[in-house]
């Protein structure tokens, strides 16, 4: 039995390798997908800390600006006050005294610590700031790069699936619609009327099943399976010799596969054998006589002897001759 369903297994083995191949892409994108995702969150962890520094050194150049304006501006004070006394020809003696109470040189030098503690709370400036800038931007534009090329690869294995998914499709429904078309031949000739017919089960063709809707001569369309034996044998045949009309083989052989048969049943099963022997060399095992009357050659095995077998072949027509004579 295993001879008469081959080119069977062999559709489906192709299935079965499309399928693996359409995992082991599934696969690969899985693992690039989650590449791409810890790529993605290394760079958000490096772009986080670039800003950190980037507010850093704007906080230190802010800070610095600002004391040097003041700086500055004291200077400026102080040239325009010295050329205003100059200019008026007061000593500054004489405008200490006219200063209020609290403008002592401790109440200044209180003001001149407290200026001095807030430049120390702001710190030295990191003058090594903008190279580590530099360098982690460097390092986010090669992850940018890895990253797009991650992002081609998955387009290439998305693309590579679709058409793997596409012509296995194309494929399993070509070969699906060919042997419907054999087995429709198939049928009736069997059964001598009826219909039978291929039907996919499912949406997806990668994920369905195919189911064999059968209608023997004056019964209603069913399952295979609500058939009698008889009926299944035919229907069965039907489908090998359809799948064998597919992909033709230059022998078929086959293995009482007539025995649920009855005598009109197998009359047809006969019939058909016989046609199709013209292109195709039939070897069949039986023990119906209808069957045997179709053959050009008969071999059997006798005991003659106990225990001791032997082979018996017979030209029919070498026999037929034999007995004219």
């Amino acid at each position: 039995m295993e001879k008469q369903i081959a080119p069977l297994e062999g559709l489906q083995k192709e299935l079965a390798d499309s399928q693996h191949k359409h995992t082991e892409a599934e696969e690969v994108l899985r693992q690039a997908k989650q590449t791409v995702e810890h790529l993605e969150a290394a760079l958000g962890d490096y772009e986080g800390e670039r800003q950190r520094l980037e507010t850093r050194c704007n906080e230190l150049r802010t800070a610095i600006e600002k004391i040097r304006m003041e700086c500055q501006g004291n200077e400026v004070r102080r040239q325009t006050l010295e050329e205003q006394l100059a200019e008026t020809e007061f000593s500054h003696i004489a405008l200490l005294g006219d200063l209020p109470e609290y403008a002592d040189e401790e109440s200044w030098q209180a003001q001149i610590e407290a200026v001095e503690r807030k430049l120390e709370r702001v710190g030295s400036v990191n003058m090594a700031a903008l190279e580590e800038f530099e360098e982690q931007n460097e390092r986010k534009q090669y992850l940018d790069s890895q990253a797009d090329d991650l992002n081609e690869a998955l387009k290439s294995l998305d693309n590579a699936i679709k058409t793997i998914d596409r012509e296995t499709r194309a494929r399993f429904k070509e070969t699906i619609d060919k042997v419907n078309g054999f087995l429709q031949s198939m049928f009736p000739r069997l059964f001598g009327g009826g219909e039978a017919s291929l039907q996919v089960t499912g949406d997806d063709l990668l994920k369905a099943g195919v189911a064999i809707m059968a209608r023997p001569p004056g019964k209603r369309n069913t399952h295979i399976h609500l058939l009698s034996g008889g009926e299944k044998a035919l229907t069965a045949i039907a489908l090998v010799f359809a799948i064998f009309e597919l992909n033709p083989a230059p022998f078929c052989m086959l293995d009482e596969v007539d025995a649920p048969l009855d005598d009109s049943n197998v009359v047809r099963f006969c019939t058909l054998v016989k046609a199709m022997s013209e292109r195709v060399q039939f070897i069949f095992i039986s023990h119906n006589k209808i069957t045997m009357e179709i053959a050009d050659q008969l071999i059997g095995v006798t005991m003659q002897e106990a225990g001791v077998s032997r082979l018996v072949a017979v030209d029919i027509d070498t026999a037929v001759d034999m007995v004219k004579v």
